[in-house]
């Protein structure tokens, strides 16, 4: 939690030294697509930057998927997160097994969060409402499905090694999924090969001190491999289990094996299902080119299509892959490329800029939120942590947040 704790302390640092530069300006509370058109901030500005990453998720697409606690990872990180559009998640930790469909960080963070001792999540930025919740959880194992192998895991190292060293929590890998591992080390790229030592020494041969660790775990999670979801199972009203079909790989295990289902199945009883196999993009205009089969503004090398001056970035780009650091890298990449259209005299340069965006923003009655505003709300969220013994207390109600704007 320390770790994940530096990491948001270092974006809001760069962030604050970003917005800082008197060439930059803040301008929230604003939606693209509702209060200011797409078409508005093309005339406004010489180049238009897309970077609103991938907020919609993928679904199942099984029976049973739309009732009650049955959760996307998306919803369920910005309930804890203190997103004010996701403080109304209905949740239910009335139970002791939970199913995680996905094999990526976000199914780590959510365990993670499961699985923290309270007194440990007490002391992170996660909301009071979040951990009164959670104070009356039962849950006692996550069960973490994914459809491919172990090489196939889409965990950074970092993420994983830290989960595997939970206080109060113990993995459960089965040595039968990693012990065929052990001669292909070597002919993996270096991160795949890290991150595979790692599964295959926690699942066949851990530590003294890993044991020592793990001798007083009160809670479980677990690894299952070549999984997936065909029908949530429930009692008429609430969910009593998860239908997997076992899965094989056809192609090499090494580079980008297909999972094909096979004619077994199992049933994994659980009382909560959250999906996290992947977010995708929306079409925030309807005047934006998107590729609606793959979630992402349609654009060659970050330039939209067909519309100069218009450009896209990150996830909203090119599909919900990588993480921050890829990120920051196309971003570069982007800035970079406006640079050189601007010395290519690609794009016009005789605009009104913020001042017309926000006169249009104000004759629409919108009430905008300015850096100022922001470091109030910041202000005022790390005093309410600090009474309280946490980083911060995230302010959730967008009435009591606008008021500082006023």
């Amino acid at each position: 939690m320390n770790s994940l704790l530096q990491a948001a302390r270092n974006v809001i640092n760069t962030f604050s030294k970003v917005i800082n530069n008197d060439r930059c300006s803040f301008v929230g509370n604003v939606t693209v697509g509702k209060d200011v058109s797409l078409t508005q901030l093309r005339k406004a500005y010489t180049a238009v930057v897309l970077a609103y990453g991938a907020n919609s998720e993928r679904r199942l697409n099984i029976p049973g998927e739309n009732l009650p606690n049955v959760i996307s990872a998306r919803h369920f990180v910005g309930w804890y997160n203190g997103l004010p559009e996701e403080q109304d998640l209905k949740l239910n930790f009335d139970v002791e097994d939970v199913a995680i469909v996905g094999h990526g960080n976000v199914a780590l963070d959510i365990t993670r969060i499961l699985l923290t001792p309270l007194e440990l999540l007490k002391k992170t930025d996660i909301t009071e409402q979040a951990i009164t919740a959670l104070s009356s959880s039962k849950v006692q194992r996550v069960h973490l499905i994914g459809r491919r192998g172990p090489l196939q895991v889409a965990f950074t190292i970092k993420e994983l090694r830290e989960m595997i060293r939970l206080p109060k929590s113990r993995p459960v890998l089965d040595p039968e999924d990693f012990k065929h591992l052990a001669d292909c080390f070597e002919d993996l790229p270096r991160p795949r090969r890290r991150l595979t030592e790692l599964l295959y020494n926690t699942a066949v041969k851990p530590t003294e001190e890993d044991k020592k660790l793990w001798s007083d775990a009160t809670q479980k999670w677990y690894l299952h491999f070549l999984r997936s979801p065909v029908e949530i199972l429930s009692d008429g009203s609430s969910v009593k289990g998860l239908r997997l079909v076992k899965n094989k790989l056809e192609g090499s295990i090494k580079e980008n094996p297909k999972a094909v289902s096979t004619e077994k199945t199992i049933d994994l009883p659980c009382g909560m299902i959250m999906t996290s196999i992947g977010y995708q993009g929306i079409q925030l205009d309807p005047d934006l080119p998107f590729d609606h089969s793959k979630g992402v503004v349609s654009n060659e090398n970050g330039r939209v299509t067909g519309i100069p001056g218009l450009y896209c970035t990150g996830w909203v780009s090119r599909g919900p892959l990588g993480v921050i650091l890829n990120t920051m890298t196309d971003g570069l990449d982007t800035g970079k490329m406006i640079l050189q259209d601007l010395k290519s005299n690609l794009l016009e340069t005789n605009k009104p800029g913020k001042e017309a965006v926000i006169k249009q923003l104000k004759e629409a009655g919108v009430q905008t939120v300015s850096f100022d505003d922001w470091k109030k709300i910041d202000s005022i969220e790390m005093s309410q942590g600090k009474l309280i013994g946490k980083p911060r207390e995230k302010m959730v109600v967008i009435s009591e947040i606008l008021k500082l704007s006023l």
